[in-house]
């Protein structure tokens, strides 16, 4: 396996704190997108392979419009986040709803 490297600087870190009050989150766009793209390619032998992100795991606006730009779907526990991933985008197959104890009125 490779050896991973932080994409930014403990200098660069600091010098974001004093821009930005903490606590906050810095995300590798160019690592998340290389990781898509390496999960995709893994599966290339499988053809219609689909995958879904956990909405629950990140509900980030910018991480999931980078996700559909992958390729990816999503995968939806809650009306809020069936909502979130149609606002960002994301259409029929690509949404898979797992709920548990959904109320019939969130199927409609």
């Amino acid at each position: 396996m490779a050896k991973k490297h932080l994409f930014v600087t403990q200098r660069r870190v600091e010098e974001i704190a004093h821009i930005f009050p903490t606590p906050f989150h810095l995300y590798d766009e160019q690592g998340i997108r290389e990781s898509c793209r390496a999960l995709l390619g893994a599966f290339t032998w499988n053809p219609g392979f689909q995958e879904y992100f956990a909405v629950k795991a990140t509900p980030n606006p910018a991480i999931l419009n980078m996700l559909a730009e992958e390729g990816l779907g999503v995968d939806c526990s809650s009306m809020a986040e069936l909502l979130l991933a149609e606002r960002c985008g994301f259409r029929g197959e690509q949404i898979m709803f797992t709920s548990n104890n959904t109320p019939a009125a969130e199927f409609v």
